[in-house]
């Protein structure tokens, strides 16, 4: 498991895809702390680690990145930790435009193409 602070190059996120699932790396946003985990079979996973690097847990929303993939297709906003009625998300994908982006925003800024 990887914590990107500053960025990664698209080169190393397809080499960890490989490494795993073959066409994805599983990922972690911190959409207030800017930051991005990277590379675990499991969302949770990731979301701990996050958690003891002092990481709220409202602030971390699970994402598949596929490399291989055009811009356009190359986040996929989906995970079982995302299901938080609590927060107004009821189902798996990230529902709330407004934290899609700046998911967006910090996989764009942390992810050098």
């Amino acid at each position: 498991m990887l914590i990107v602070r500053n960025s990664i190059d698209l080169k190393d996120l397809k080499q960890m895809s490989i490494a795993s699932y073959g066409n994805l790396v599983k990922a972690v946003v911190d959409i207030e702390r800017d930051l991005l985990a990277l590379d675990s079979e499991l969302h949770s996973d990731l979301e701990y680690f996050l958690i003891e690097d002092g990481s709220k847990q409202s602030d971390l929303w699970g994402i598949n990145l596929y490399p291989e993939l055009p811009e356009s297709e190359f986040i996929e906003f989906d995970s079982l930790m995302n299901i938080r009625p609590w927060q107004g998300n009821r189902r798996r994908e990230v529902e709330d435009p407004i934290i899609r982006e700046k998911i967006v925003q910090t996989v764009t800024r942390k992810i050098r193409r």
